[in-house]
């Protein structure tokens, strides 16, 4: 599974992506109330975000990195507190975030091949 595919199935499921074109996770466009409920799950699952971008009426309106903020990408406090800065600044913004799932999470949804050696010799 890679890190877009593990994006959409646990991410941003059941949430309406504002931009049609989109073929990274950066790219994936959500409402304010959409976007809270992927801040939810992105520090349920213990994800980082590296920036949240937001637009307004398709023309960039801010962004915010956590090295802004001096946090690590997966504290969630940063971003949280992004979200509701920008919320404050300004309705009706469109968000989108670069995100980082970590490894480990990756490699507890990928199925694990093992392949046996069945050229062994039996005697008798």
């Amino acid at each position: 599974m890679t890190e877009l595919e593990f994006l959409q199935t646990e991410i941003f499921k059941g949430l309406t992506n504002l931009n049609k074109k989109a073929i990274s996770a950066k790219e994936y466009k959500f409402d304010e109330t959409e976007f809270a409920t992927v801040l939810e799950r992105a520090a349920y699952n213990g994800l980082g975000l590296y920036t949240i971008t937001t637009w307004l009426k398709r023309t960039t309106f801010g962004s915010i990195t956590h090295q802004d903020q001096s946090k690590k990408a997966t504290d969630a406090r940063w971003y949280n507190w992004a979200f509701i800065t920008f919320k404050k600044r300004q309705e009706g913004l469109t968000y989108s975030a670069d995100f980082k799932v970590p490894a480990k999470l990756l490699a507890r949804f990928n199925p694990v091949v093992i392949k046996y050696n069945n050229s062994s010799s039996e005697e008798e």
